[in-house]
């Protein structure tokens, strides 16, 4: 939480679009510095202190990642018209996790072909963290040719912001509000971990699909992730935010914790990605017109960081469940079930926050 609100305090009090470029260069130097950490650390021999560092170098790279986060969903949504929000939620974190999702595929792809055998493990992964420096290359150049957001310019930020973003945020009614976003968003980091995140590992450890064509099958999820956030959004548009959530929760709790057992008891391929890709379809559909939600749930005083706060709280908590299951799980084996289980409380979480959040499509932002 820290870390978020050190990132994501600064949109409201100074120009969004000017803190997007050195917030997208900092990191381009992190992801280096990443590549060749273990080496380092290998060399000094620093023994218990080797995970606590390279945990270090993830803490400051999650800050300057951050502040683009919240600049980037809130101007998105501010600067476009209200009937074209569902679409551009899904389009801003479909298209571009999406995209990050995909590029990191292709690498992984790449970097498995080139590098075989022992030799991934030694020097592979280092060409897959040297490929995000591309990445924030291109963001820079994105940024520099952005508008800033047409309602941020018309806010008159001396008078709206009466004390630091954090402590409106926590203040009545606020407070309500961040809490019942954060249920919403914990059912979707529990979807989004155990399957986006989670898929590589299952296959590799349950499946042991070859690292060549459990590339492919991830570079068709990414793809599936993306046409999945946007569909979401764009249904929320059509259906409403309230009774989007409550469809998609009500599938994911019955559908995601079937899918899992099902893949791990067949050894077709053609199943194994039919099964793989239905389950990134069902969660990340759920997340995508999340984004427009959280920015309808705040004025446009801490809008970036509310919404920021939101997603970040939430996903931070389901961004523990690979680490539960795996302890649950006790064996390989025991995988599959134990991501039934958890992917069923997470669609829980994410159908009570769906009943206990207004309807906001239409709200004047």
């Amino acid at each position: 939480m820290i870390v978020v609100e050190l990132a994501k305090c600064g949109p409201e009090r100074a120009d969004p679009r000017a803190l997007c470029g050195p917030l997208y260069a900092y990191p381009s130097l992190f992801f280096e510095i990443l590549c060749d950490a273990p080496h380092f650390v290998a060399l000094a021999q620093v023994g218990i202190a080797a995970p606590f560092l390279f945990l270090a170098l993830r803490l400051v790279q999650g800050i300057f990642v951050g502040g683009v986060f919240a600049s980037t969903h809130t101007i998105g949504t501010e600067s476009v018209a209200p009937r074209l929000r569902g679409l551009m939620s899904g389009v801003i974190n479909g298209g571009g996790v999406g995209m990050g999702a995909l590029f990191a595929s292709i690498s992984y792809f790449v970097a498995s072909s080139i590098f075989t055998g022992e030799s991934f493990d030694a020097v592979g992964w280092r060409f897959m963290f040297f490929s995000g420096i591309l990445s924030s290359g291109f963001g820079l150049y994105i940024f520099s040719r952005l508008e800033e957001s047409p309602i941020w310019q018309q806010m008159d930020r001396a008078k709206t912001m009466a004390g630091t973003p954090l402590k409106t945020l926590f203040s009545r009614p606020n407070a309500a509000v961040l809490a019942a976003n954060v249920l919403i968003v914990t059912g979707s980091g529990f979807a989004y971990y155990l399957t986006s995140g989670y898929l590589p590992t299952f296959l590799k450890l349950v499946k042991e699909v070859p690292n060549s064509t459990a590339s492919l099958m991830l570079i068709a999820a990414s793809i599936v992730a993306m046409i999945g956030q946007i569909s979401g959004g764009q249904f929320s548009e059509i259906f409403g935010r309230r009774r989007t959530f409550i469809m998609v929760g009500a599938t994911n709790i019955f559908v995601l914790p079937v899918c899992y057992p099902l893949l791990a008891q067949t050894n077709e391929l053609s199943a194994i990605a039919f099964y793989s890709l239905v389950i990134i379809f069902l969660a990340n559909t759920g997340i995508g017109p999340i984004m427009v939600f959280l920015n309808e749930r705040f004025p446009t005083a801490v809008r970036a960081s509310g919404t920021s706060l939101s997603w970040n709280i939430g996903f931070a908590l389901g961004g523990t469940t690979p680490s539960f299951v795996s302890l649950a799980s006790g064996s390989v084996q025991g995988i599959p079930m134990t991501l039934a289980i958890f992917l069923a409380a997470g669609s829980l979480i994410y159908l009570l926050g769906a009943l206990v959040v207004p309807e906001t499509k239409g709200k004047f932002i």
